[in-house]
């Protein structure tokens, strides 16, 4: 018996040594062999990090105006462990769809959401509606934990909510529509990004920091715990050269042209020819980038970097300096207009009314822009060697280097007689808007072509040093007396009121250089008889250039409609504006107001004459007019016959005695004006302000149309106030006037005047890669 118990003990004893030894070795094991595993697990669990987030660099214009900032927003997430818990699923379901207009049945399958054992999660976002919230719903989410806690907190429930709100960064935009195409947008989650934001990503975006620090269970702060701290870093702040005023005029512009022609697209482009920094660059279709999920690919698209297309009739201006450089453009030479053969091919050119005007001198084939005048310059006494050399000095064929992402090459190969002769006068090359934008500037600045910059100066915020971009003279093209001499021809183009193709783009006082384009498109490998880019480039004054100019217009929906009658008038009203902000003052003439010193004109007297005469007695003048009604007489004008306006106000035509009549654009008119105008067509002004109106508003009450108007003092004064961008004036559409002469000139197939050249062929040679321009196709790179 005493054996047994000993045998017995000694087991015991013998299995409980075996287990310490085999405990003691797993806590070797677990305490030094593993010991960091662990200790890694722990201080995880113990540790929390909270990231510091580093802002993303601000964007402003050229006058610190922000365009383009990082503001707080908040990030909404739940536990869907604890809202299950307390039992609140339908109450967080009800409050959150109310206040983030999140559909139902999608916050309830995040709150309920399990994970692959079957148990809820801890950590959900809401992405879609709940991300990036702006800090007026922060605080609606915030009253509604507070009401949910409180609920929770009667019901001897804890009082955590499950709902959580998680300070962020968000890129904000505060002009919303202003240089969209330029500025760009980037993704919340930085994967899709356009423009500056995308061609400066590396350099605006900042690092994030982040604070480690240990935790006890209650999620207190250890105080003798261990702290990891990295310091956040911030984007570079990028000022570019944008003008923000300018760019406005140039976009309201454009709206202008939209509503009136509704093209596929529209772009404009304005610069400072002595610098080359970029004034103002837009497109039409526009986006908003603070929404940029709800457009379309071709609202994004920057054509005025990425498109080629043949520039018509503009690029003459480049085979002008040419021959004015090289001696062979002498003004008051005759020659025979009309048509012109090309020896050795089947094609004959003609001019743009096909049997031209006769013996003219070259001064009068530039004004009436013709294209059989720059043939004989171009294609023979230049030849195609000369003509391409100056071609690429003028910079076309080749990048222009401008801190924009997605520009286009372009080409001017020609090799044939009939694709020299084409390429003469703009067709059969392929350009893009900021070449010809160079390029001209070259012709206006005394002959530098100058690298064009969007981009002013960067400045790292960590060091406070700020890189400036220098203009830089890529070459000399034309020396100072040919500029001269060119800049005086272009002036003609506009300051001839008889047959100027140019002449919509004259502004009193100033002088104005510029050419019109109106080219036949490439449709399927041939010219288009329909369809048409018309488009203007200018600057302005002639002896002092401080703006340059171009706009295009792809296929306004009037075929008949030239470059000198649609985007001549919009680089006016863009020029004048320009160059008061700039404080250009207009050479004193002797209609000149003798208080505000500017120029003015004389209204003249229009009532009982035909629709017809009175549009030809104010185009003579420049005057910009609309027509009030459908009939054929005038029966009333306003402003009264020997009124003095300044040029760019509007005379309207009343040609009929109806209260009906659409209410016109009041834009620029006096208040006095504005209470006539709107008594004859039977509708009740309400004024706002005093001066003259920046904007206005119709709207309909019962049976009576009341015309809301706000006015400012004129421009220029102490009180005078910029309109605020959102507000555009209601109403109908401004004429602006008929143009005649080139867009008039009447052709089977180009009847909007200075457009390229009417072949007796297809027309198809030539035709050196350009395409139409679809926003839907990159036309990146080189075609």
């Amino acid at each position: 018996m005493n054996k047994r118990i000993k045998l017995r003990t000694l087991l015991f004893g013998g299995v409980m040594t075996l287990l310490f030894l085999v405990l003691i070795g797993r806590i070797y094991y677990v305490q030094v062999i593993d010991g960091d595993k662990y200790y890694k697990l722990a201080a995880d669990r113990w540790s929390t990090v909270e990231t510091i987030a580093g802002r993303r660099g601000t964007i402003t214009d050229r006058d610190g105006n922000v365009l383009a900032k990082d503001t707080t927003a908040y990030n909404v997430s739940v536990n869907p462990q604890i809202i299950n818990g307390a039992g609140i699923v339908e109450e967080v379901v009800d409050g959150l769809n109310e206040i983030l207009d999140v559909p139902k049945d999608q916050l309830r399958n995040i709150v309920t959401a399990k994970n692959d054992k079957g148990k809820f999660y801890l950590h959900r976002d809401i992405r879609k509606g709940g991300w990036q919230i702006e800090k007026v719903t922060a605080d609606k989410i915030t009253a509604f934990k507070d009401e949910l806690k409180k609920k929770l907190i009667a019901n001897k429930i804890a009082g955590d909510t499950g709902i959580y709100l998680q300070p962020s960064l968000k890129r904000y935009y505060p002009h919303n529509y202003l240089a969209s195409q330029v500025i760009g947008y980037i993704s919340e989650d930085k994967k899709y990004m356009s423009g500056i934001e995308g061609y400066f990503h590396e350099e605006l975006n900042g690092e994030d920091g982040y604070i480690r620090y240990q935790k006890d269970g209650k999620r207190v702060q250890l105080s003798n715990g261990e702290v990891e701290y990295k310091k956040e870093e911030h984007g570079n702040d990028v000022m570019l050269t944008i003008d923000s005023d300018i760019q406005h005029y140039v976009e309201e512009a454009l709206r202008d042209i939209v509503t009136k022609y509704n093209p596929k697209s529209a772009t404009a482009i304005a610069a400072d020819p002595n610098t080359m920094e970029i004034l103002a660059m837009a497109n039409m279709p526009e986006f908003n980038p603070n929404e940029y999920g709800k457009y379309d690919y071709a609202n994004f698209y920057n054509h005025a970097v990425a498109s080629l297309y043949e520039p018509g009739s503009t690029f003459k201006i480049a085979t002008l300096a040419a021959a004015v450089e090289e001696g062979l453009f002498k003004p008051d030479e005759k020659y025979q207009s009309g048509s012109y053969k090309i020896p050795g091919d089947p094609k004959t050119i003609r001019d743009h009314n096909r049997v031209g005007w006769g013996q003219i001198d070259f001064l009068e084939g530039l004004i009436r822009s013709s294209n059989v005048a720059f043939v004989k310059l171009g294609f023979e006494r230049l030849g195609a060697d000369k003509l391409r050399d100056y071609f690429t000095r003028f910079g076309f064929g080749q990048k222009t280097g401008i801190e924009l992402g997605n520009e286009s090459t372009g080409s001017i190969n020609f090799r044939y007689n009939s694709e020299v002769a084409t390429a003469s006068f703009g067709q059969g090359v392929a350009v893009t808007a900021i070449q010809q934008v160079a390029a001209v500037a070259a012709v206006a600045n005394g002959g530098k072509l100058l690298e064009p910059h969007i981009v002013k100066s960067y400045t790292d915020p960590q060091s406070n040093e700020t890189t400036v971009t220098e203009p830089k003279v890529v070459r000399q093209v034309i020396s100072e007396e040919t500029s001269r001499l060119v800049g005086n021809y272009l002036e003609q183009v506009v300051s001839n009121q008889e047959y100027g193709t140019g002449r919509n783009a004259y502004i009193e006082g100033y002088r104005i250089a510029g050419k019109t384009g109106t080219a036949q498109k490439v449709i399927n490998g041939e010219y288009s008889k329909t369809k048409f880019m018309v488009s203007f480039i200018g600057y302005a004054p002639v002896e002092n250039p401080k703006i340059v100019l171009y706009i295009a217009v792809d296929e306004p929906n009037d075929q008949y409609a030239g470059g000198g009658k649609v985007a001549a008038p919009a680089f006016r009203e863009i020029v004048l504006k320009s160059l008061r902000k700039m404080g250009v003052s207009p050479n004193l003439g002797p209609n000149v107001d003798p208080k505000t010193k500017e120029a003015k004109v004389i209204v003249p007297k229009l009532v009982d004459l035909k629709v017809a005469q009175a549009k030809a007695e104010l185009n003579a003048k420049a005057m910009t007019f609309e027509i009030v009604g459908d009939g054929g007489k005038v029966l009333q004008q306003i402003p009264a016959a020997d009124s003095i306006i300044h040029p760019t106000q509007r005379v309207y035509l009343i040609t009929e005695q109806r209260d009906k009549l659409a209410v016109p654009d009041l834009t620029g008119v006096s208040l006095r004006d504005a209470i006539e105008l709107t008594s004859l067509i039977g509708a009740k002004l309400i004024p706002e302000g005093s001066g003259y109106v920046i904007s206005q508003k119709v709207e309909e009450v019962g049976n009576e149309r009341i015309v809301r108007v706000k006015l400012s003092p004129p421009f220029g004064s102490e009180e005078y106030v910029e309109p605020p961008p959102e507000e555009e004036a209601a109403g109908a559409e401004d004429s602006g006037g008929e143009s005649t002469g080139e867009e008039n000139g009447g052709t089977e197939s180009t009847a909007a005047g200075d457009g390229n050249a009417e072949q007796q062929q297809d027309g198809t040679d030539g035709a050196q890669g350009t395409t139409e321009i679809d926003p839907g196709i990159n036309h990146s790179g080189e075609n």
